[in-house]
């Protein structure tokens, strides 16, 4: 089946695809408290719909079709967070002009929880990144940039917490290595931190200090490369600890749902991207139990 036709077909009958080597028995129980994440990666300014005659997209994506998705998902559960994990920016006129307000004020209509920022989000400088930043009302999150030295100082949190359903969920947002994607003229003083360490940093905190019962990375790394030296999600995964799901950014990879990763405690890790352009959308639906033991589902749902 084609993969287009099998998303469409796991939407419209309701279903959500198990998990191999997690229990999804949840649904059985009617106390168990649910909390749903949706998603977002690479929209890159895409605010309409692709026409009808395009070759790989036909009449696919558009905000308006997200919104009114994410819409009746939060009407099926109020206890849902909506993520993006980069690339924001660039990718059609809509950039050109507005330089990034429009992407965001309909992101504050779409109700984004929050974003982290990707390579292209510099496209116009850290400036450019600063100027819009009054027009977010969402928080932006990046754990491995240090923006110190730059304007961007104290307008970007490495992690954040929210509390839905007796439920204490930790973000944290990583970033791609700019020197090499972006000019350094662009980037300005911004520091690129070691992401795997950071990771490994961020996801204690939230787990043992903060004491979060979810925790979940947004990564701009890409999902992986044949170079094993370069930090990515699926590094990520092994590598690290205590982090339950991974959002992942840049290499515009489209899978049908996440994938599965041991980490380095032999637990499960949930690795997820939805692609670009706001094609799809992405749902992981994570069921806790009275002693919030955790079990979950996931879909990439076609906009």
């Amino acid at each position: 089946m084609k993969r287009r036709d099998f998303l469409t077909n796991s939407v419209s009958g309701g279903a959500y695809l198990g998990l191999g080597g997690l229990t999804l028995n949840s649904c059985g129980f009617p106390n168990n408290k649910q909390i749903t994440i949706l998603h977002t990666n690479d929209v890159h300014s895409h605010i309409d719909p692709f026409p009808h005659d395009h070759s790989a997209f036909p009449n696919m994506g558009g905000a308006a079709r997200r919104a009114t998705l994410i819409q009746k998902i939060r009407e099926e559960n109020p206890y849902t967070l909506l993520l993006d994990a980069g690339d924001i920016f660039q990718g059609t006129p809509y950039f050109n002009f507005y330089g990034g307000e429009l992407e965001f004020k309909l992101m504050n209509m779409l109700k984004y929880d929050a974003a982290t920022i990707g390579n292209h989000d510099f496209d116009h400088g850290i400036e450019g990144l600063l100027a819009q930043m009054p027009n977010a009302r969402f928080k932006l999150l990046s754990a491995n940039y240090d923006f110190t030295n730059t304007v961007m100082n104290g307008f970007v949190q490495a992690y954040d917490t929210f509390l839905l359903n007796g439920i204490k969920i930790g973000v944290f947002g990583l970033g791609i290595k700019l020197a090499g994607l972006v000019a350094e003229d662009l980037f300005k003083e911004t520091v690129y931190l070691n992401p795997i360490e950071i990771a490994q940093d961020m996801s204690a905190i939230l787990k043992n200090e903060a004491k979060c019962d979810l925790v979940i990375c947004l990564s701009h790394l890409g999902y992986s490369y044949k170079d094993a030296q370069r930090p990515s999600d699926l590094k990520l995964a092994s590598k690290t600890d205590n982090i339950d799901l991974i959002i992942g950014g840049h290499t515009h990879t489209f899978l049908d749902k996440p994938v599965i990763r041991r980490n380095r405690l032999d637990k499960p890790v949930l690795v997820n991207q939805v692609g670009c352009y706001g094609i799809n959308l992405g749902r992981i639906d994570f069921y806790f139990d009275s002693n919030k033991n955790l079990q979950t589902d996931g879909i990439s749902i076609t906009v």
